[in-house]
This record gives structure tokens, C-alpha cells and sequence, in this order.
């Protein structure tokens, strides 16, 4: 009996309709062909047969999303779902869709469906991910890490989609891209300066939470969507819970957006392009950036705009003595501690937020609606100076936070602030100033500052120039360890804050802990060099691979505080006039030296003698 491919086609359209998508005007369906210029050119070469335009079967998008695309193939016998080697494209539908998705994923991330069989009884359905400009393809799995068998609704397939790492630094790459996009087109046409730019992102990305503006932004121009995009972002902070002294907090902030109102630039429309700098900056967020603030709760966008900046204009950064973490390493801070739903975090230079961000996921995982809200409200402390900093911290916390913050604004060593943060929190981060020339702002200061804030026995993390480390003279050590304990030094990559050039180290202390309580104590240090990032001059610092970060954080952790291994990491008895850095301690490990490296270094040396006699 012959086979009814038609059959399948219409149990698909069933199962889209059941799942929300067939028959709704928020989704574009097309069979065969596209209207989409840009899908068109993806498919003209990706024929089944080889040559010619590809034709599957459905192709469907979502109408406000720009990044994903689903393509579905079909065949009504299951006996051709699926080659052994999944390249008979014309036969079978798994290899005719993974081939279609290999076309289609130059500009899209594909949600890549192969569906073979004539009724529900013997359906066969098979889901993969093609993320965007990867070569490979993966199964997309459900909640429990199973293949994923049948049609599900949109929602949930971005849902499991961001789960997959190659993607999620796919997207991040794209992220980055646009920010430097944004960046000139700010400086060419916005003309507002460089503190303003990151406050506009933030701003605009507030604006969004308000329905009512999502819905109607297209229709403003000038005045009228300099005002609304105002207004949203004032009835969206408003709504805020700031925590103690909030109504101060939340006219600071406001003032900080005040100039999206005002100025004239942003309102002023271009006549070539026929809108304003304003409508183009909000339209290109709403398409590349809002989706990820859904998708990626954990990531501090804000900070990563701020970061993109700053380094493409050379901007306030360095004069402040500012220099953002790197998401991952906000991240280890939070495995080192062991944070869990009962921490309470503190950090007093909180800058854009992104300890308390990596933390709040963290904190989050797996928790009541309850349980999350209570943390949201009173386990995330921060403290921030500088006052668009600060109303930067406020909106990151606002867009992944429902809301809730517990922030202060002023200095960390006010007494009237640090008396309402002081002794709640278990756990401490701390990336303070660099190189700073006032009175009491060294960056010593401020570590003590910080563990003087923490309960006892907390556990006190920071970043700082590996300069403190082996600077033995220095008088704040001795105050330090009179009263707290040094439990960890680990020498992080020499280009880890490229391109900023400050060779950093993190610093393990036990708060309020003598250091010399006990007698015998001694203190971990790690040679922590490779964390498996290259430099790249357009992107900055990027993983070599998808999961070799992954793999050496595991390491890592594993290793920390447990283990001695050679030409990595040691126990060593130290006092304040010791160097507190791994280099220090530690003896080379030979046994993994190739004959080409000795000799490679053996020229090195000999040529340096030759030049230097």
C-alpha cells in the first residue's frame, strides 16, 4: 500500500495547532517556499537532490523573533525517518531537515524537526539544534535529558534550546557584536556621552518590562517616545522594591534617566533614515537584546554593554579605577563559596551588580516561589558610590529580579550605610577599586571593610592586582591578619581583564578569624594561568572551546583547598611577611616537559646570554 506524505503534513499542522502555533497571528507558517529575502538566500543551493532550492516542508517563525527559526521535514513511512548515516537528504526525513538546518543556521539558531508516519499510532518524531554559524548539530533534549519525540510549544523550545552551551556563547558572541554596533551608532548619531550610553541600554531594557509601552513604542516618534520610554521606566522603578530608604533610592535612579527626556539629539529625526536615533536604538534592543535578558537570567548585560564601552571609547573606566569581572569568574566566586539558598551575599563596590547576579542565580536554583522571593529581598546586599553605577546595579537588578533589591548608594565606608549591612551576610565578593590615591582607599581598605561587614567564620572572596600579594611591606596586612584568616591565594591569568593589563589573583579569607589562632594553619595557594580563554582582538577574551572552561572549573574546584599537586598548587605556612602567590612556593614539574619544549627554552636562553653579555 502506497505511502501519504499529505497525511503526515496534516498531522503536523494538528500538532502545531495543539501546541499554539499553527493558526496564530503572532507566528509566520510557510510550506515549501518563503517570503522571508533572507531565508530565501539561505535555501537557494540547499536542494535534497544537490542542486537547485530547497523546499521543506514547513518553515516557522515567530513574528517578534529574529534569532530562531523551525524547519520541519516530513515522510510518510517511518521506515525513512532516519538514516544511518543521516545523509540520504531526499529520502528520509531526519537527513533532509539536519540538511536544510546546516543552510538555514548561517543567520538563525534552527529548531531542526524530522517527522516520518501516517497517524499518532506509529508518529516518529526526531528534534535537533543547529546553532547559529556552528558546524554541528546536536538532539535537543527535554527536562530530563531525553530526546525530545514530540511537538512541543515555542515557549518550551527556548526554554530547552538555552541550555546548550555552544548556543549560549553563540548568542553571547552576537550580543557582544551588536553592543559594539550600538556603540557607534551612539557616538555617530545619539551624540550623549559615555556614562549615558550603558543608562540608555538599561533604561530602554526597563521600558520593556511595561506592557503597554512594548505594545505601542512603534507608534511614538520624537517628543512623544522620548517621553513614553521615560515614563515606562519611571512607572517601572517606581513599582520597585528598594529596600531601606527607598523612595530617596528611586528619585536617584530616576534622575539618572532624566536625559532620555531631554535631549534633544535622541529626539531628532534623521530624514535619510526616517526615525530618530531614539526609535532606532529602542527598536535594535527590543530585536537583539530583550530576548536574552528572558533567556539568560543569569548574565549581566548591563555590566557586559558597560564593559564593550568602555573598552572601544577609552571611557571613565580606568580613571575610576573600575574594571568589570568576567561572567565566569563571578560565577567561580560563588562554587569557591558554596553558595546556597540560605547564603546572604555582600558585596560593597557592587559596580553594575554582577556578583549579586551570579549569586542570585545561584541562590535561585531549584527553590519555592517563596523561598525565591524571600532571597530576592533580603540575601542580596550591595553597595555602590558612583551614582549611574548605581542606577546601572538597580536596573540589572531590576530586570532579573522582579523588582526586588537591596541596594545602598554611597560609600562603603559611611557608617550610616555599612551599620545597616553589617554583620548579615555569610558570604563576601569583593573587586574593589584599583589604584586608588586617596586617604583609606587602598585596595587593602576596602578587603577589610568588607570582612569587618561579614558574620564570623564568613567566607570573604576577592579579586585584586596580584601587586598585594607579594607586596610584603605593606602595613594594612598585619591589621588584616589580626583579624581575619588567609585560607587561599590563587594566581589567575596574566590577560584575564584584557585589555585592561592588571595581573589579578583572588584571595580566600575565613572573617573574623585570627589568623594566628591556629598555630598550624596553613594557607592553600593555587597556580590558576590557563582558564582556557584566548585574547581576540574584535571580542575581547573568549572561551577556545564550548566546554573547556567547564572542564577546568571542575578541575579546579576539585582541586581547591584539597589537594597539593605539583606545579599547580601547595600548602604553605604564611605571616604577613611572606609573598602570598603560588610562584612563590611552588616547585616545576618536570615530567610533563616534551624534548621540544627544553629545547625551545634552551634557545631562549642561550640567545638572551649571547644579547646580554
Amino acid at each position: 500500500m502506497l505511502k501519504n506524505e499529505k497525511k503526515t503534513e496534516k498531522l503536523t499542522r494538528q500538532f502545531l495547532l495543539e501546541v499554539g502555533i499553527y493558526d496564530n497571528n503572532d507566528f509566520i507558517i510557510e510550506e515549501q517556499k518563503s517570503d522571508n529575502p533572507i531565508i530565501q538566500k539561505l535555501l537557494k543551493n540547499a536542494s535534497k537532490s544537490g542542486v537547485g532550492l530547497g523546499k521543506p516542508e514547513f518553515i516557522v517563525r515567530k513574528k517578534d523573533d529574529n534569532e530562531f527559526l523551525m524547519v520541519i521535514e516530513c515522510k510518510a513511512d517511518v521506515k525513512y525517518h532516519e538514516s544511518k548515516d543521516k545523509n540520504l537528504y531526499k529520502d528520509y526525513a531526519v537527513d533532509g531537515v539536519l540538511l536544510y538546518g546546516s543552510y538555514l543556521s548561517k543567520e538563525f539558531n534552527v529548531i531542526a524537526i524530522g517527522i516520518s508516519g501516517e497517524n499518532e499510532s506509529n508518529i516518529k518524531v526526531s528534534t535537533f539544534l543547529y546553532p547559529k554559524n556552528s558546524a554541528k548539530y546536536i538532539y535537543l533534549l527535554d527536562e530530563n535529558n531525553q530526546k525530545i519525540q514530540k511537538i512541543l510549544s515555542w515557549d518550551r523550545y527556548i526554554e530547552r534550546v538555552k541550555f546548550d552551551p555552544v548556543l549560549a556563547q553563540t548568542r553571547h558572541v552576537d550580543l557582544m557584536k551588536f553592543s559594539r554596533e550600538l556603540h557607534d551608532y551612539m557616538r555617530d548619531y545619539a551624540k550623549i556621552t559615555e556614562a549615558q550610553k550603558p543608562l540608555l541600554v538599561s533604561g530602554v531594557l526597563i521600558a520593556f518590562m511595561d506592557k503597554g509601552f512594548e505594545k505601542a513604542y512603534t507608534a511614538y516618534e520624537g517628543e512623544d517616545l522620548a517621553e513614553n520610554t521615560f515614563l515606562a521606566i519611571q512607572g517601572m522603578i517606581n513599582k520597585a522594591q528598594l529596600g531601606d530608604n527607598h523612595e530617596a533610592k528611586k528619585r536617584a535612579v530616576i534622575n539618572a534617566f532624566s536625559f532620555i527626556k531631554h535631549h534633544p539629539e535622541l529626539q531628532k529625526v534623521d530624514k535619510k533614515r526616517n526615525e530618530s536615533p531614539l526609535f532606532h536604538i529602542v527598536k535594535e534592543l527590543y530585536i537583539h537584546v530583550k530576548p536574552f535578558t528572558k533567556d539568560h537570567y543569569d548574565f549581566d548585560i548591563i555590566g557586559n554593554f558597560y564593559g564593550e564601552f568602555i573598552r572601544y571609547t577609552g571611557g571613565d573606566g580606568k580613571g575610576l579605577g573600575i574594571v568589570l569581572t568576567p561572567k565566569h569568574i563571578t560565577d567561580l566566586f560563588t562554587d569557591l563559596a558554596k553558595i546556597n539558598k540560605n547564603s546572604v551575599v555582600l558585596d560593597i563596590c557592587c559596580g553594575t551588580g554582577g556578583f549579586l547576579i551570579s549569586a542570585m542565580k545561584k541562590m535561585t536554583e531549584k527553590v519555592s516561589a517563596d523561598e525565591k522571593k524571600n532571597i530576592l529581598e533580603n540575601s542580596l546586599i550591595g553597595i555602590e558610590q558612583e551614582p549611574q553605577m548605581f542606577a546601572l546595579a538597580v536596573s540589572n537588578m531590576i530586570l532579573r529580579g522582579d523588582g526586588k533589591t537591596n541596594l545602598y548608594q554611597g560609600s562603603c565606608f559611611d557608617e550610616n550605610i555599612f551599620e545597616k549591612v553589617k554583620d548579615k551576610a555569610s558570604v563576601g565578593f569583593l573587586n574593589p577599586p584599583y589604584s586608588q590615591k586617596g586617604d583609606n582607599l587602598h585596595e587593602w581598605d576596602f578587603i577589610i571593610q568588607m570582612l569587618y561587614g561579614l558574620q564570623r567564620n564568613a567566607v570573604g572572596i576577592v579579586i585584586v592586582p596580584m601587586s598585594l600579594a607579594i607586596d610584603t611591606k605593606h602595613p594594612l596586612r598585619e591589621k588584616l591578619l589580626k583579624e581575619h584568616r588567609l585560607e587561599a591565594v590563587m594566581s589567575m591569568p596574566d590577560d584575564l581583564f584584557y585589555p585592561v593589563g592588571v595581573v589579578a589573583c583572588i584571595m580566600v579569607f575565613a572573617a573574623h578569624v585570627p589568623h594566628d589562632s591556629d598555630k598550624h594553619h596553613e594557607s592553600w595557594f593555587g597556580y590558576w594561568k590557563d582558564d582556557g580563554f584566548r585574547k581576540d582582538k574584535i571580542q575581547g577574551r573568549i572561551p577556545k572551546t564550548s566546554d573547556n572552561w567547564e572542564n577546568i572549573k571542575k578541575n579546579w574546584l576539585e582541586m581547591f583547598r584539597r589537594k597539593e599537586v605539583a606545579g599547580k598548587s601547595v600548602w604553605k605556612k604564611v605571616s604577613k611577611d611572606d609573598e602570598w602567590c603560588a610562584e612563590a612556593y611552588l616547585e616545576t614539574d618536570y615530567s610533563d616537559i616534551s624534548k621540544e619544549e627544553f629545547e625551545k627554552e634552551l634557545k631562549k636562553y642561550w640567545v638572551f646570554k649571547t644579547l646580554n653579555k
